[in-house]
């Protein structure tokens, strides 16, 4: 099998840069099990509302790229979210006796998701971006 190393380079770099994104929001809040992982809450929104707007804007809007979508898509949002450090932070909450707000937490977090991802791809799809 052969790969594409210029693609795999924007996966990386992508990457790269949306890690060290959640990476300083993590330092920024430090969490508590007894209260609202706001670190990972917005690192997931933002790269939901990230990929809404990237991939809505790549597919159609802007020239084809072997290597945008790659990199913004894949790589940044990737990086940037992190469904596994919620789930450990689901768990510490429950451990913690803060079941409703872990279930709360989950519930949110998908349903704002969900929205950013509508509202992004809404705004790309009407609103007229320079080219």
């Amino acid at each position: 099998m052969t790969y594409d190393r210029r693609e795999l380079v924007a996966v990386f770099t992508g990457g790269a840069l949306g890690a060290l994104l959640r990476a300083g929001l993590s330092h920024a809040w430090v969490h508590d099990p007894t209260r609202w992982p706001w670190a990972t809450f917005v690192a997931n929104i933002v790269a939901a509302a990230t990929l809404g707007y990237v991939v809505t804007r790549l597919q159609e809007r802007l020239p084809l790229s072997s290597y945008r979508r790659p990199m913004w898509g894949t790589g940044l949002c990737g990086g940037l979210s992190t469904f596994s450090t919620m789930q450990l932070e689901v768990v510490a909450m429950a451990q913690a006796g803060a079941g409703r707000l872990a279930i709360a937490y989950l519930v949110v977090s998908a349903v704002v998701g969900l929205v950013a991802i509508h509202v992004t791809t809404s705004v790309v799809r009407r609103v007229r971006f320079a080219s």
